[in-house]
């Protein structure tokens, strides 16, 4: 057996001086790539001007004792929702990522004073790193009876657990008297009414109580016992209709399960949209390994989203699919922000959570699965519709630039982190 070489002292002189130059190198070749291919990407955005977004329809079914509508443009959905929360007797509870001080913003507080004054018990979420450049005084607007709570964006108390006080509130979620409730990924914002093809769905009847209970977990998770909501007892136990939020604060994140088990039992085929598409391993394991069992498994995103840090990322695991049989398409019409899927043509999912990290690991998120027939056939009809506005990646893609290689190649550290 050979003697074990111990490095001299004039060896590790030399490692110490070339060990940090070496990671600076390194650190600093990943900034530069990105820097270099996000300026490509701007300097190719330069008189792109914002388009009309598609306005697939509304499609509707019924599941159990639940009324569902699939809302597929924001000016129909803001209509639905104003309307109901002016049809609203007594309780009206609202959580919402972005709300824009614009024409849409305040049609909403106009809606929500006016239930006020009419004795409308009203509480309201929305987060505040997302409204940053939202003045304060937009939502003095509201009434001071109606109940109120920003999600902090410092003042968090990341002493009792950095987990549970680190996740943006981003769920949307409506509900009306315990009886009709929206949920999706509609913002509350003209940019969004007129501009973003987005997916939103209103459950009248039972199914809306699941969503109540959502809200209400985030709301009393952050009040004493004396200012939280009631629990209320559910009309009926829906079997096809169920509700999975994300509770951060209580460490609850069955998202990513949901998903990850209705992609185990494809038989035939996985159709999925997402305005973001930055999957863990085994995310894209799963839609690998239904595609090689010979599964259709198409995955939409939007061709340029309103992230391009998150297309780039995108775009790093789009050859490993490509090359795995799974059909990438690219919506080319306007942004995409809808967070749908549908399996087998009998489960779908409608909600707010995207496919990355931040959405099925730190954020409050809330998605409907429905396991339902005639509801995956309405779901088909919408992904279908988007289908014609969309560009398929084919062996062309495998031939890109060595440059756009190398930028993805790049960001694969910060996977992890978006």
């Amino acid at each position: 057996m050979s003697a074990l070489k111990i490095p001299s002292l004039r060896h590790l002189g030399r490692l110490r001086r070339i060990v940090p130059w070496t990671a600076a190198g390194l650190a600093a070749a990943v900034p530069t790539t990105v820097a270099a291919s996000m300026a490509i990407d701007l300097i190719q955005q330069r008189g792109r001007k914002s388009r009309p977004a598609p306005r697939p329809g509304t499609f509707s079914s019924t599941v159990e004792q639940s009324e569902l509508d699939i809302y597929t443009d924001g000016a129909t959905l803001y209509d639905a929702m104003v309307d109901a929360i002016d049809s609203a007797r007594e309780s009206i509870l609202m959580e919402t990522f972005i709300w824009k001080n614009d024409e849409v913003g305040q049609r909403f507080i106009d809606a929500f004073n006016a239930a006020s004054a009419r004795g409308v018990e009203i509480h309201l979420i929305y987060d505040g790193f997302a409204n940053l450049s939202v003045p304060a005084s937009f939502y003095r607007r509201l009434s001071a009876d109606i109940h109120v709570l920003r999600m902090p964006t410092l003042r968090r108390k990341f002493w009792r657990g950095p987990l549970r006080h680190s996740g943006f509130n981003h769920s949307k979620i409506l509900v009306i008297d315990d009886d009709v409730a929206f949920v999706g990924g509609f913002n509350i914002g003209s940019l969004y009414a007129r501009h973003w093809r987005d997916t939103h769905l209103r459950s009248i009847g039972p199914g809306a109580w699941a969503l109540r209970q959502s809200v209400a977990e985030v709301w009393n998770a952050f009040h004493d016992s004396d200012e939280q909501i009631s629990w209320v007892p559910p009309a009926a136990w829906e079997s096809q209709l169920r509700v999975s939020a994300n509770l951060p604060v209580h460490l609850v994140y069955p998202i990513r399960n949901t998903y990850l088990n209705a992609f185990a039992r494809a038989r035939e085929r996985i159709w999925l949209t997402t305005p973001y598409f930055i999957p863990d391993q085994q995310l894209l394991r799963s839609l690998i390994e239904a595609a090689e069992r010979g599964v259709d498994v198409r995955v939409m995103v939007p061709q340029q989203s309103n992230h391009i840090l998150g297309d780039w990322l995108s775009r790093g695991f789009f050859e490993q699919m490509i090359n795995s049989e799974v059909t990438v398409l690219l919506y080319t019409a306007s942004m995409i922000h809808s967070k749908v899927a549908t399996v087998d043509g009998e489960w779908s999912t409608v909600g707010t959570a995207n496919i990355d990290r931040l959405s099925l690991s730190y954020n409050y998120e809330t998605n409907v699965e429905v396991i339902d027939p005639s509801f995956a056939a309405e779901m088909e009809k919408v992904f279908e519709s988007d289908s014609t506005h969309c560009v398929e990646l084919g062996a062309g893609w495998l031939n890109r630039h060595r440059l756009a290689k190398l930028a993805e190649r790049a960001l694969v550290p910060m996977r992890p982190w978006l």
